[in-house]
């Protein structure tokens, strides 16, 4: 396929990406499946092959079996026996007593590298405003992947509305900020939910370091030093011509060329070096194209950098 992409379905404003179809609040989670692309099922069938032995003649092997699209036909991956599927319809109904009971509202859902990654995101209805009217919304984004690449994982996920920045964020101390359910294991939605920890306590911890780096200047020195440990692998440490280009252009976001750097909550602050990171990933960084960008910044390197940031950032308050 020439996109990451295949189609994806979205409530309110365009999402960063700029992709998908808009539809209406409250839309009935059948309505989501067939929308978003998440109409279809994950089938599996027998690896064959041919033994060249006699015309037409067949082999199988036994301890394989091939994923494939039950609509298209078309090849997922091939996994173990014991591999445990989780279909499209599973991520939508996970949101079913959060969308109907809790307040959540769906918001992104949508199929990526042709049914090789599935995802749906949620607003979890926590928000926050920082100085300057800097707002940020809490979110819940389930994903899986058949293609050997992620685990099932649900995650807690920031967005920052001046700029459409995400991260995700760890809503308490005393829970993970990922669920990740390896497909060696059958998928439980019900204690995911109570190992991911959904609470009003947890998102109020997040702000509370939000806040805690808003408030925290820095100098341009740290700044530098903060890109060098966020941007920089270890093993090119020291080297003169390394990450250079990346490192100029989240120091433009930082000085005030980002989107929201010019707000008090960002200026000059650790929050605001945190944001230009968040940016950069988001929507600057060089990437093949928006749909591969997408899948780094949620599930890639991207992710991990974006991770690292905050790991930094925070150190500077410790």
């Amino acid at each position: 396929m020439s996109h990451l992409v295949e189609s994806m379905a979205y409530v309110g404003e365009m999402p960063w990406h700029e992709l998908g179809t808009r539809l209406e609040k409250g839309m009935p989670l059948e309505f989501w499946a067939d929308k978003a692309g998440l109409n279809w099922e994950i089938n599996r069938s027998p690896v064959l092959f041919n033994t060249g032995i006699e015309t037409d003649s067949l082999g199988s092997f036994e301890d394989k079996t091939v994923l494939y699209r039950s609509d298209t036909g078309d090849a997922l991956s091939v996994v173990g026996q014991r591999y445990n599927v989780v279909q499209p319809r599973e991520i939508l109904e996970f949101y079913r007593d959060l969308t109907e009971v809790s307040g959540f509202e769906l918001e992104t859902a949508g199929v990526l590298k042709g049914g090789k990654k599935i995802w749906a995101l949620a607003r979890t209805g926590q928000s926050t405003s920082l100085k300057g009217n800097d707002v940020t919304n809490g979110y819940v984004l389930l994903a899986t992947a058949c293609d050997g690449t992620m685990a099932t994982t649900a995650q807690f996920t920031s967005v920052r509305v001046v700029c459409n920045n995400t991260l995700a964020i760890s809503l308490s101390q005393d829970k993970e900020s990922a669920v990740k359910i390896p497909h060696s294991t059958k998928f439980d939605p019900e204690a995911v939910k109570k190992q991911l920890g959904i609470s009003v306590s947890g998102w109020d911890n997040f702000i509370y370091e939000m806040k805690t780096l808003s408030e925290r200047k820095v100098s341009l020195k740290e700044a530098r030093d903060f890109y060098h440990k966020v941007l920089i692998p270890p093993q090119y440490a020291g080297v003169e011509s390394a990450g250079k280009h990346s490192i100029a252009k989240a120091i433009n976001l930082f000085e005030g060329n980002g989107r929201g750097s010019q707000l008090e909550s960002a200026h000059r602050t650790a929050y605001g070096l945190l944001n230009s990171i968040t940016e950069f990933v988001d929507h600057e960084k060089r990437a093949i194209s928006t749909e591969h960008r997408i899948d780094s910044a949620w599930f890639g390197h991207g992710a991990n950098t974006k991770k690292k940031a905050l790991d930094a950032a925070l150190a500077l308050v410790a």
